[in-house]
């Protein structure tokens, strides 16, 4: 994966358990939950990582 600068959650508390999410040239979102990034991860299309935002904002349940 090319060099990318990670974002931790506007939304996290304190604590390493966050989701953090970069972009990179190649036009993939990256995800990771923990704070260190260089483990699992899951890349995304744009249009792809907006579908999964719009699912969990209407998502009734928050988890």
């Amino acid at each position: 994966m090319p060099e990318a600068t990670w974002q931790k959650s506007s939304y996290c508390a304190q604590g390493n358990s966050c989701i953090h999410i970069a972009t990179t040239p190649t036009n993939t979102i990256h995800l990771t939950e923990s704070s260190d990034p260089a483990h699992s991860t899951l890349g995304a299309t744009p249009h792809a990582f907006a579908a999964l935002i719009h699912v969990l904002k209407e998502s009734p349940t928050h988890v």
